[in-house]
């Protein structure tokens, strides 16, 4: 009689083993902080870097030279003398402020 644990012999048996690792939480939260970080600065010092704006690209030299007959505008006429006004005084009187009057209280 054979032993009952061990399988025949013409039987294969084959064994699988799974190793599964638990699941990793909250790194990948503070990468991405991290990396905002990074990609705000390097943002910042090439602002700063190029004086606040972008480059102005080069512009070709242009010389002109443009004579034109400017035109001729004609007399105007004169105007009359201003009236001379009678030299009257005009009296002036300065500003008046009343004062307040204080009634005895009795």
């Amino acid at each position: 009689m054979t032993d009952p644990n061990i399988p025949p012999p013409e039987r294969v048996v084959h064994q699988t083993t799974i190793n599964s690792t638990p699941e990793r939480k909250g790194g990948g939260l503070l990468a991405f902080f991290v990396g905002g970080l990074v990609v705000a600065v390097v943002a910042i010092a090439w602002f700063l870097y190029v004086g606040g704006r972008p480059a102005a690209p080069e512009r070709p030299e242009i010389n002109l030279d443009i004579n034109v007959p400017a035109p001729k505008l004609p007399e105007a006429p004169h105007l009359p003398e201003r009236p001379v006004l009678p030299d009257v005084p005009r009296p002036a009187e300065p500003p008046t402020v009343t004062t307040p009057t204080v009634e005895p209280q009795g």
